[in-house]
């Protein structure tokens, strides 16, 4: 009778997983499907912007817009670390998230707001893995799955990076420790969201950056000053953005508080003579590659980011971890006369790494935006710059794991 009772409990825990790969499977096709839309309108603006540079004049309008959306809403925008959130504790995301931070993001990057997609990426992604397990009334650690990959097939789908989408949701969450249980739903996901795009022909082309040298005593030596630059401004970024969120939240009034922001990034641009750190930016790491950026082009961005997003336009801050980490490494090679792609791929790398407390993540995206080009530079660059940033990061929500025995939150100071 026992083993009869062991074999009917097998079949039911197989019965049930493969049920929530179905799950995942449509999670994935849905929030990849949005994902790649929200490709599309972004690209579409940052178009419309660049064709009509004088749109940056109607960010204040941009932020009053979004302002009165959320307030429309009844939502209060807590970003990222709400979806990292409903996976610690609050497994249900409201489902208006997806809509607002799709809308907002779009109005962002139309009038020429600093951020990235990858923060509307998890948001818009974790709702729709939350809707669906709220629908199909599915228990607690089946809504968290569905959650990671709903962030997944977004995040998949946006950056054309499979590996790195299907890990991030679960390294992201527990710094430390990784849910295992949630791979293979979302590496499920994560390829169905790649798919869609590539069937839509949305997915983003690789780096190249030249010859690759060997890892020799002096070469190793500068991967290892860089790794501890990086490090370093990994958190001048972390600490800028919660700097400026402090220093806007004494504006009471949303509507004056994004009004102002506006006017702050109007007149940064106007001081700097162009747009080339409004918007996402991605056409920075080109240049970059190419050692064709100014030398401090890596703090401009970290302030246009900061003064964006922490005024209360919407985005997202991991491309601009990448766009500034890669801008920092080709500084680094200008200076010492090294080739500057080597050098922007390793900084690329060990900035998001810095910011985002994921050193498997960092690798996968390293290997997938540049075809697994310097792999052993890239593991000494993430090592050290995940030891140097220490317990900064993006996200408050973030669980940091000490041992199996001993896991404690890390609340950022955000003083």
């Amino acid at each position: 009778m026992t083993n009869m009772n062991e074999k009917k409990l097998n079949l039911k825990q197989n019965i049930d997983f493969i049920r929530i790969l179905i799950y995942a499977a449509i999670v994935g096709l849905v929030a990849g499907t949005i994902g790649t839309l929200f490709t599309v309108c972004v690209n579409s603006v940052i178009n419309l912007r660049i064709q009509y540079p004088w749109l940056i004049y109607l960010l204040p309008l941009g932020g009053v817009i979004i302002v009165l959306l959320y307030q429309l809403a009844k939502y209060k925008d807590a970003g990222t670390d709400l979806v990292i959130n409903s996976i610690h504790s609050e497994p249900h995301l409201p489902v208006r998230v997806g809509p607002l931070i799709f809308v907002s993001s779009v109005i962002t990057h139309l009038f020429g707001g600093s951020a990235g997609r990858e923060g509307a990426a998890l948001q818009i992604g974790g709702s729709v893995g939350s809707f669906v397990s709220k629908a199909l009334r599915l228990k607690e650690d089946d809504k968290k799955t569905l959650i990671m990959a709903g962030m997944s097939g977004c995040f998949s789908a946006l950056f054309g990076t499979p590996l790195t989408a299907a890990i991030f949701p679960l390294e992201v969450v527990h710094v430390g420790y990784m849910q295992y249980a949630a791979l293979l739903p979302c590496a499920i996901a994560s390829l169905i969201g790649h798919s869609v795009a590539i069937a839509l022909n949305l997915v983003e082309p690789m780096h190249h950056i030249g010859t690759v040298p060997n890892l020799d005593a002096m070469t190793a030596i500068a991967v290892i000053v860089l790794s501890l630059l990086a490090g370093l401004v990994s958190r001048l970024f972390v600490y800028s953005l919660h700097k400026t969120h402090h220093i806007f939240a004494m504006i009471e009034n949303a509507y004056v508080r994004a009004i102002v922001g506006a006017v702050i990034i109007i007149v940064l641009t106007l001081l700097v003579g162009n747009q080339d750190y409004n918007g996402v930016g991605a056409h920075m790491i080109e240049r970059a590659l190419e050692g064709n950026v100014p030398l401090y082009a890596f703090l401009l961005k970290i302030l246009f980011t900061s003064v964006t997003l922490s005024s209360g336009y919407k985005g997202g801050e991991i491309i601009p971890s990448l766009i500034i980490g890669a801008m920092l490494g080709s500084t680094f090679g200008t200076i010492f006369g090294l080739p500057a792609g080597l050098w922007a791929e390793v900084g690329m790398v060990a900035v998001f790494c810095g910011v985002t407390n994921c050193p498997i993540t960092s690798l996968l995206i390293g290997f997938e935006l540049f075809n697994f080009q310097a792999s052993s530079f890239l593991l000494i660059a993430v090592a050290i710059s995940y030891i140097v940033s220490g317990y900064s990061g993006l996200y408050k929500a973030q669980t940091i794991i000490f041992s199996k025995m001993n896991s404690t939150r890390i609340e950022r100071n955000t003083n």
